[in-house]
């Protein structure tokens, strides 16, 4: 078996294991008893471990969708000839949006989409978009010259110049700031409860307002373990996408 297909294999067999391990509370409990004072809950009791990942990561894929979706398209628009004067509008957009403090951008959209996880995945749309679009437009900058001059030598029309030769030459880009996005967003997923969301930051919030260090530290290593996931994964995936760059 090639290490590229040990690779996709482990990417693959992490998600199940990573549940397995937010389903055993027994573990959780007897690694972090030492850390929980006395009469106090070692683990958070309103809502199992799986289920705050599984609204976690539903939170965060939601938010991606609308990240990948818009921001790639818009950054490619703006690299092409009629899109050149969007430009600046687009880079100066994604640039507010990251500089935007998630937790400030909660606040300002809860009164208009309301509470629960809606506002959170606003927020991480907002604060995700900038990696990618930036990414993605410097995927496109680094692209030389002379390769697109050959194309169009060869007859290629400007469709199958961008899907045949350009898509391909910026992706390894493009993909890592659609990871750099993704990683963020894990992170910041774990205000949602501020907004009456729920995610693996539930206990964080729960412990943190009952001084509860066993709660926080649940929280805080069920969020490590997800990120430390979803970047291999996509780390995989880039390989696997971008064999040329291996």
């Amino acid at each position: 078996m090639t290490r590229s297909r040990i690779e996709a294999a482990l990417a693959l067999l992490c998600w199940p294991a990573l549940w397995l391990v937010y389903r055993q509370e027994d573990w959780w409990r007897a690694v972090l008893a030492p850390l929980a004072g006395p009469d106090q809950p070692v683990l958070y009791e309103r809502i199992q471990l799986l289920d705050a990942a599984q609204s976690h990561v539903l939170i965060v894929l939601t938010a991606m969708a609308f990240v990948v979706v818009l921001g790639v398209p818009l950054a490619i628009l703006a690299t092409r000839t009629a899109g050149k004067p969007l430009l600046p509008l687009i880079a100066n957009t994604a640039t507010i949006g990251q500089t935007l403090p998630p937790i400030a951008v909660l606040f300002l959209v809860t009164p208009v989409v309301g509470f629960g996880p809606q506002a959170m995945m606003f927020a991480l749309f907002t604060y995700g978009l900038m990696p990618t679009v930036q990414a993605t437009l410097t995927g496109w900058r680094e692209i030389d010259a002379d390769v697109r001059r050959a194309a169009e030598g060869m007859g290629m029309g400007p469709w199958r110049q961008l899907l045949t030769v350009e898509l391909p030459l910026a992706l390894p880009g493009m993909l890592a700031g659609i990871r750099t996005s993704l990683i963020l967003s894990v992170a910041t997923a774990s205000l949602a409860p501020i907004t009456g969301g729920v995610s693996l930051g539930t206990p964080i919030v729960s412990g943190l307002a009952v001084d509860n260090a066993s709660q926080v530290m649940e929280g805080a290593l069920a969020v490590a373990l997800l990120a430390l996931c979803s970047d291999y994964s996509m780390r995989v995936l880039q390989r696997r996408l971008t064999p040329w760059r291996a």
